[in-house]
Formats: C-alpha cells, structure tokens, sequence
C-alpha cells in the first residue's frame, strides 16, 4: 500500500516523541488528544486519533478483517457496476438532505 503522508520523528532518550505537524494536521491532532497505535502482522505500525464520541466496538475488528481480506486475496474484488446502477434508478429523483434531522420514531 502506498502512502498518502509521510514524516519522520525522533526519539528522546526517554522514548518520546513529537507528532510531525504533516501527520497532527491530517489527523486533525489537538493539544491532549488521544493517539492509538496498531501493531500489524507485517511490521507496520498504523497510528490513529482516539474519538472522544462514541465508537461501534464491532466496526474495528471487523474493518481490520475486511482489509486482511482484501490484502490476501486481491483477485476476490469485483466492481459493482451492476449493483451500483441499480441502486442509483432506485433512488432517481429522491432528494436526500444528509444535515436534517430524523423524526424520532426513524432513529
């Protein structure tokens, strides 16, 4: 996989390090925010911003399991031409405003 940003960082003699500006602007860092770090079986490292909101605890592993997938397996991937042109007649002519908000008995 190529990379989108990359930055180097050095360690102290105490283990630490500053986060390179590149990478705190990407990952929208803050002054006490909250990183995390994945090790992953190839060695890489793959640091992420810690959300303050709520977070589905199924939806990591299950991206990670996905991105496993598709790593091993490349020849699996399909387009969706044909799902995706379907989808769209189903909602041609619907007008969807993604910032109003749900009656509540749709939540």
């Amino acid at each position: 996989m190529h990379a989108v940003l990359e930055a180097e960082s050095t360690l102290t003699d105490r283990y630490q390090t500053t986060v390179p500006e590149p990478i705190r602007l990407a990952l929208k860092l803050g002054k006490r925010d909250r990183i995390r770090y994945e090790l992953r079986p190839s060695g890489e490292v793959v640091m992420f911003r810690v959300s303050s909101g709520h977070e589905d605890p199924a939806l990591a592993p299950f991206l990670a399991l996905l991105e496993q997938d598709i790593a091993g397996h490349p020849e699996r991937l399909r387009p969706l031409d044909h799902a995706f042109k379907r989808m769209q007649a189903l909602v041609e002519g619907v007008d969807v405003d993604l910032d109003q908000q749900l009656n509540p008995e749709d939540e």
